[in-house]
């Protein structure tokens, strides 16, 4: 190890102002989904300016490889790159120009990732092995790292083990430091789902020849929430959400369908397919006792994250040795069983594939005025987090490959 812990330091601090830059663009040119054309575009255009060669991978991905000069495994390091089709109210001189935002901090993730690339460039020759970064699309709607894994990326050069890191605001993560978590499952698993009434529409002042789709949404809405209370087993972590209703056009016409859209998650693959099985159940039964018919269907699903043990309790004493005991938080020390993170990832879909651990850095703590949280239009990011990031990426990534040569 020698002194990489200091010089990786020194060295992520130097790029600060780079990162800002990188930051400033992205975030006022701020795209979503799979619809990246700027973003990635900038992201070739400075990873080519560094000495790579970068891959397209799948729909709108980006990879490129650092290291390899020097036999060893491979480790993965990842970073999303799409925004939310929000309309920004935060008030930073960065504003979007755009009709999206970067209210997730997906813009910080690949700032830190091209700091990263060019902080591993620097050290290539003493990686000893081969540092994979794949830059991602699409990671809101949950679809990005699935496309990337179906197009290769965890392939040629196969991939061993891979981290990934997420910022946070609005939250009690003091700026700059990193939450470790427990291994096990960290990040939930997301089921978009929807439920489609079909009812018998007519005069709204003649609700007896009709079958009213919203009434029995409603029913159906009050009915789900019990599975929760009376059907999981208590303690058990599960979450579902209907966020959306829809049915009718007018207040005196009782519509021929109604629709409902939500979400559902869990960390236990038993509760999470029993939990689905039972929404079918009670939403078609409950229709039916109305005289209606509902179909439910699933569109997106994503997995739960799960933080292997060994790569993480590697990644935990790596950032022992980067910044110290008391530069970053163990959650299996200091927050045993309080770390799962009930919002979905679906870098859940690489954690099933290879080892893997996630990180959350702090960018923002309400005490420091940092109030809304993310995916809020008022979102606000710490930009002093981002050389912690870029440490941390780099330090860990080249230890492991050290370790595990």
């Amino acid at each position: 190890m020698s002194n990489l812990n200091k010089t990786i330091l020194e060295g992520a601090g130097k790029l600060q102002q780079e990162l800002l830059n990188h930051r400033r663009y992205l975030h006022q040119n701020a795209e979503v989904g799979f619809d990246l054309p700027v973003t990635k575009a900038y992201v070739k255009e400075q990873l080519t300016k560094m000495g790579y060669q970068p891959q397209d991978c799948g729909k709108a991905g980006v990879v490129v490889l650092a290291g390899g000069k020097k036999p060893g495994k491979v480790f993965l390091i990842r970073g999303d790159m799409d925004a939310l089709p929000i309309q920004e109210q935060s008030g930073v001189e960065f504003s979007s120009k755009t009709c999206n935002m970067h209210a997730c901090g997906h813009d910080m993730h690949t700032s830190m990732m091209l700091g990263a690339a060019k902080l591993l460039k620097e050290h290539e020759d003493e990686i000893e092995g081969t540092v994979k970064l794949m830059f991602q699309p699409a990671e809101e709607p949950l679809t990005g790292a699935a496309d990337m894994i179906a197009n290769g990326v965890l392939e040629n050069p196969t991939v061993d083990a891979g981290m990934m890191i997420h910022v946070s605001t609005g939250m009690p993560v003091p700026e700059g430091m990193c939450l470790l978590p427990e291994a096990g499952p960290g990040a939930s698993a997301s089921d978009w789902f929807e439920i489609h009434i079909q009812g018998k529409g007519g005069h709204g002042a003649m609700p007896n020849a009709c079958v009213d789709p919203v009434n029995v949404a409603a029913h159906i809405h009050i009915a789900l929430q019990e599975i929760n209370s009376r059907e999981v087993t208590p303690g058990e972590n599960m979450v579902l959400t209907v966020g959306h209703i829809t049915g009718g056009t007018t207040s005196n016409v009782i519509p021929d369908t109604a629709a409902m859209y939500g979400t559902l998650r869990t960390f236990d693959p038993e509760v999470r397919s029993f939990v689905k099985q039972r929404m079918e159940e009670i939403s078609k039964s409950v229709a039916q006792a109305f005289r209606a018919e509902a179909t439910v269907t699933f569109p997106i699903a994503c997995p739960a994250l799960v933080n292997d043990k060994d790569v993480m309790e590697s990644a935990e004493k790596y950032m022992e040795e980067l910044v110290g005991p008391q530069g970053f938080i163990s959650a299996r020390k200091a927050m045993p069983g309080k770390a799962k993170m009930s919002g979905s990832e679906d870098f859940g879909f690489v954690s099933e594939k290879i080892p893997v651990t996630m990180m959350m850095l702090g960018a923002g703590t309400p005490a420091n005025g940092y109030v809304y949280p993310q995916h809020h239009p008022k979102a606000r990011f710490d930009d002093a987090s981002l050389q912690h990031g870029v440490a941390a990426y780099v330090y860990i990534a080249m230890r492991w490959l050290e370790e595990h040569k």
